[in-house]
C-alpha cells in the first residue's frame, strides 16, 4: 500500500486520485466542521463550490440549512459560518447541512473522482487511517491548503494520519508523505508547529482561537464521513465524553 500526500486543492487531478482511497483534510476548518456536524446528528454535508449553488440546492432538500465562509467570515445571510462550534446536537440534528468554504470544500469536490473519498481531520486521525486502510487500496491525502498554497496545518494532520498507518500494516511512503510524518513526530506539541502557519495567525486575528482549539485535538470522534454522490454522510455517530460543546 502506497501513501502520498498532495499539497492544495489546486494540485489535484483525476490520474492522481481515480484508482485511489483518497482522504480529504482541512483541519482549520472545514473538514473539521464537517465531522463535528455529523457527529451531532446532522443528517448530511452537501459540500458546494459557490453561494450561488447553495442557495439553488437548499431548496432541493427538507431541512436544510446553509453554512460557510469567505476569508474566514460567514457568509451575508447563511445561517452558520465555518466554526465546528456552531454544529451543536441540538442546532443541526437531523439537517441538511449545504456547506461552502474558502478552501475545504474545493479539495472535496476536485477528489470527485477518487474511488473512495474519506473525510479527515485531527478530530479523527486514527479512526479515518483505519478506515482507510481497511479499504486495501493506495491512499492519497489531499490536503485543501489556504487560497491554492501549501497549509503547514494540514500538512501536520497528515503526518498524524500516516503515523496512525503505519501502526496497522507495511507502508510505502512518497517522499512528502515521509517529511509529513518527520514533522508529525518532531513535533508531539502540534500547536508548536500550527501556531506558524499564516492560516493560524489569521484565524486568530479575527478572534477564533475557540476554533482552533477545538480543531487542534485529536482523536476526539471515531467516525469516518464519506463523500459520494455529491453527499457526505457517515454511520453511526459517536460523542465522546471528553467532548464539549
Amino acid at each position: 500500500m502506497r501513501i502520498d500526500i498532495i499539497i492544495s486543492a489546486e494540485q489535484v487531478n483525476s490520474d492522481q486520485v481515480k484508482t485511489n482511497t483518497v482522504i480529504v483534510v482541512d483541519t482549520l476548518r472545514a473538514t473539521s466542521t464537517i465531522i463535528t456536524a455529523l457527529s451531532n446528528g446532522a443528517k448530511s454535508v452537501v459540500p458546494v463550490a459557490t453561494v450561488e449553488e447553495a442557495l439553488h440546492i437548499r431548496k432541493q432538500y427538507e431541512h436544510a440549512v446553509l453554512g460557510g465562509e469567505r476569508r474566514s467570515v460567514k457568509i451575508e445571510g447563511f445561517d452558520y459560518s465555518n466554526s465546528p462550534r456552531e454544529y451543536t446536537n441540538i442546532e443541526i440534528h437531523g439537517t441538511n447541512i449545504i456547506l461552502t468554504t474558502t478552501n475545504g470544500t474545493k479539495a472535496i469536490s476536485r477528489s470527485r473522482e477518487g474511488k473512495r473519498i474519506l473525510i479527515g481531520a485531527l478530530l479523527n486521525a486514527k479512526a479515518v487511517a483505519g478506515k482507510a486502510f481497511e479499504c486495501g487500496d493506495d491512499i492519497v491525502i489531499v490536503n485543501a491548503g489556504t487560497n491554492g498554497r501549501f497549509s503547514m496545518d494540514d500538512f501536520i494532520t497528515g503526518g498524524a494520519i500516516i503515523s496512525e498507518l503505519m501502526d496497522l500494516g507495511p507502508l510505502e511512503l512518497s517522499d512528502i508523505a515521509k517529511t509529513a510524518l518527520l514533522i508529525y513526530r518532531s513535533y508531539k506539541d502540534i500547536r508548536s508547529y500550527i501556531k506558524e502557519a499564516a492560516h493560524y495567525k489569521s484565524l486568530e486575528e479575527l478572534g477564533l482561537q475557540e476554533d482552533i482549539d477545538f480543531c487542534l485535538q485529536k482523536d476526539i470522534f471515531d467516525i469516518v464521513p464519506e463523500y459520494s454522490d455529491g453527499v457526505i454522510k457517515t454511520g453511526t455517530a459517536h460523542l465522546p465524553e471528553k467532548l464539549v460543546i
